[in-house]
C-alpha cells in the first residue's frame, strides 16, 4: 500500500524535482526516484550508523530502495516540502509493516538543491523504531 503525496507545497508553489522524488518514494518507484536526480547528484547522509556519502543517481536510488524496498507494507504517514532560501526542504515519516504485523517508523529530513532535477541532497535520518515505543 502506498499513500499519494501532493505535488505542491501548502502555498501552491510547485517544486518539480522535490515533488517528483517524494511522489516516487511514496510509490516505491525507484527508477522514477532516480529520474528526479541529476546523474551526478551528491548525496550526504547522517544515519544512526554514522555519516556516509554517495554520488550518482543510480547509487542514491539504490540506497533508497535498500531502506524502503522489499516485501513490507509501506506508507508515507506524513510529509512536507518547502523552500528555505535557495534550498528545498523535504521531510517524510514512513511506516513499514512486516508480514507478522510489527510496524517500524522512521523520519528523514532533507535539504536539497536543484529545480528540474536535484543536484545535491543532505539527509538526516532518525533510524527505524518500533511504532509506539518511547525513549
Amino acid at each position: 500500500m502506498t499513500t499519494p503525496v501532493a505535488l505542491r507545497t501548502s502555498d501552491g508553489t510547485a517544486l518539480p524535482a522535490a515533488a517528483q522524488l517524494l511522489d516516487a518514494l511514496s510509490r516505491r518507484d525507484f527508477d522514477a526516484l532516480a529520474r528526479a536526480l541529476a546523474p551526478s547528484v551528491a548525496f550526504r547522509a547522517l544515519v544512526p550508523r554514522g555519516p556516509f556519502e554517495l554520488a550518482g543517481s543510480a547509487s542514491v536510488a539504490a540506497q533508497f530502495e535498500k531502506w524502503f524496498g522489499g516485501p513490507d507494507t509501506f506508507e508515507i504517514v506524513d510529509a512536507s516540502i518547502g523552500p528555505v532560501g535557495v534550498k528545498t526542504y523535504l521531510r517524510w515519516r514512513v511506516r513499514l509493516r512486516a508480514t507478522d504485523g510489527a510496524a517500524r517508523v522512521a523520519e528523514q529530513h532533507v535539504f536539497a538543491t536543484g529545480s528540474a532535477v536535484l543536484e545535491s541532497i543532505n539527509l538526516l535520518c532518525s533510524g527505524f523504531y518500533t511504532e509506539g515505543t518511547t525513549p
